[in-house]
């Protein structure tokens, strides 16, 4: 079995954030950046352009695992929309390349990396940057949160998954 390569999403329609690593007990950066849509396009256009981009990920660096943003709903409700848009198409090429996903809260990628669930932007891009052995924070800040996003699955899920066997294991005893 190759090494575990982990794609974290932050989605979004103007931009969405993509960070890819690699590994588990210390992870290291692949890939990061954003995929891009124009304002003027139609939305159809643009989920297409962040389809294809997303699916060329997967299949680039055939990620054992998703991590992406869950859609938290803010002030702007057309903001949360779009976002939920996004998120649309990268569970989609998620599921059409079968790859698993996980959906984290801001406050759970927080406290995974900086242990405190409302730290400030600038402490998670400082531990990403860290935990990563990168000389500069990961801009533009979407490739930076995605990352963040990554790494917080690559943090949890052992922990997730041993609660579920936990879990399995008491269900089994009935």
């Amino acid at each position: 079995m190759g090494a575990v390569i982990t794609l974290g999403i932050d989605p979004g329609t103007a931009r969405l954030g993509y960070g890819v690593i690699q590994g588990e007990g210390d992870p290291a950066s692949l890939d990061f950046g954003v995929l891009e849509t124009g304002p003027k396009m139609a939305m159809p256009d643009r989920l297409n352009i962040l389809f294809e981009g997303v699916t060329a990920l997967i299949d680039q660096y055939a990620p054992s695992h998703l991590a992406i943003e869950q859609l938290i709903f803010a002030q702007n409700k057309t903001t949360a929309i779009a976002v939920g848009q996004a998120r649309g198409v990268v569970l989609l090429a998620a599921a059409r390349a079968g790859v698993p996903v996980t959906e984290y809260s801001p406050s759970q990628v927080k406290t995974a990396l900086v242990g405190y669930g409302k730290a400030e932007k600038a402490q998670i891009q400082e531990m990403v940057r860290l935990i990563l052995n990168l000389s500069d924070i990961p801009r533009p800040d979407d490739a930076a949160d995605a990352l963040a996003i990554a790494l917080c699955h690559v943090q949890t899920a052992p922990y997730l998954a041993r609660v579920q066997q936990q879990l399995d294991a008491a269900g089994a005893g009935e």
